[in-house]
């Protein structure tokens, strides 16, 4: 009988924290919590992590990233990507009834064949990132009720994006998610800009919404602006939705559940960390990129790996003739634990990470550190 009233105590509480934090509203999508979770691949956020997220009334978002070397049922690459999406959305479904994305790269072959396919599916978002989506609305129905949302790094590239959409397709963004220099995976930034003050997710968040603020006024039309890179805590939540944000993305934080899609020997790479661990690397798509430092990286440092011929042709921007290693093979092996053949993408504060929890007792400490902040 105690226990009932202490499961029953325990239910009412958790309705009551919900309430202490306002939803994320995309047009008429609505998310409990200002929370989307990171698209991560390649095979690290699917069915499993997005359900999750989703049933604990955040967005969960699967990655379409290197599907076609999850799913190899086709007889080609691109065929097992499309296949592997449609089934990754269709089985996400039948576990939750919450809100769902999907993560596509613009930078991937196949991009408008992954977007046609999540449309088609009625997803309820789509992030496009790695690349500027400039048609991205060409491919949406009248009746579409899927939701566009841009992946961005700049006011510049706001900018950019409106003004092509409204010219080509008097359509606005549904929303932005504005990326920092601090995020794990490829980064939009150089070098120099990924430490430079003068990029701080804070400064980049009033540049974004100076930037859009006479779209809105002009159309009627709220844009919210999602900012990720850094997001760790509740009080990073409260403090970036103070600044003027509608909601945060949160990747890293997510790697370290039980429902992530990745292998258990991935996570505790996360948890074995140390911060002077997290570094930067050249990524053989032309971007830098942030991950954990391992044994196969150094071996890359040191020229240990050579150019190899190219099985998948999956990015547009892969400069594959030279490139010492695959990105998408290596980012597969260490998904599934085989982390002497590959490496693991991270966030800034993946050394962070003590331990494997699950996603409700994840969203409960973030919102009982959101409560708790001033």
């Amino acid at each position: 009988m105690c226990d009932i009233v202490i499961l029953i105590f325990e239910t009412l509480f958790y309705r009551m924290e919900i309430k202490t934090i306002r939803p994320l509203i995309i047009g008429d999508i609505i998310a409990k919590l200002p929370i989307v979770q990171g698209g991560m691949g390649i095979g690290v956020s699917l069915s499993r992590l997005a359900s999750s997220v989703a049933n604990a009334g955040g967005i969960g978002v699967l990655s379409a990233a290197g599907l076609g070397m999850l799913y190899n049922k086709a007889d080609s690459y691109e065929e097992n990507s499309i296949e592997g999406l449609r089934h990754e959305i269709r089985k996400t479904r039948v576990m939750t009834d919450g809100v769902l994305g999907v993560n596509i790269m613009v930078a991937m072959t196949n991009y408008s064949e992954l977007v046609k396919v999540a449309i088609e599916e009625n997803i309820d978002v789509i992030f496009a990132g790695a690349g500027l989506a400039l048609d991205l609305p060409k491919y949406l129905s009248q009746d579409s009720p899927t939701k566009i949302v841009p992946i961005i790094s700049s006011g510049r590239a706001a900018k950019v994006l409106i003004k092509k959409w409204l010219q080509n397709y008097d359509y606005l963004p549904d929303a932005f998610v504005l990326e920092g220099p601090l995020a794990g995976g490829h980064l939009g930034f150089s070098k120099e800009q990924i430490d430079s003050p003068d990029y701080v997710l804070e400064k980049l968040l009033v540049n974004v919404l100076q930037t859009i603020k006479p779209f809105e006024e002009k159309h009627n039309k709220t844009i919210p602006i999602i900012v990720g890179g850094g997001i760790y805590t509740g009080q990073d939540i409260k403090k970036f939705l103070t600044l003027g944000a509608s909601g945060v993305q949160m990747a890293t934080r997510f790697v370290t559940t039980h429902a992530c899609d990745a292998e258990e020997a991935f996570k505790q790479m996360y948890i074995n960390a140390r911060k002077e661990d997290i570094i930067i690397v050249d990524s053989p798509v032309g971007l830098p990129g942030r991950a954990i430092q391992n044994q196969y990286l150094k071996d890359v440092k040191a020229g240990l790996k050579k150019p190899f011929t190219c099985p998948y042709d999956c990015i547009i921007t892969c400069k594959k003739e030279a490139a010492p290693y695959c990105i998408t093979l290596a980012l597969l092996n260490a998904k599934n634990g085989k982390l002497h053949n590959g490496f693991a993408f991270a966030g800034s504060n993946a050394y962070r990470a003590k331990e494997i929890i699950s996603v409700k007792t994840l969203i409960s400490t973030l919102k009982k550190e959101y409560n708790e902040s001033s």
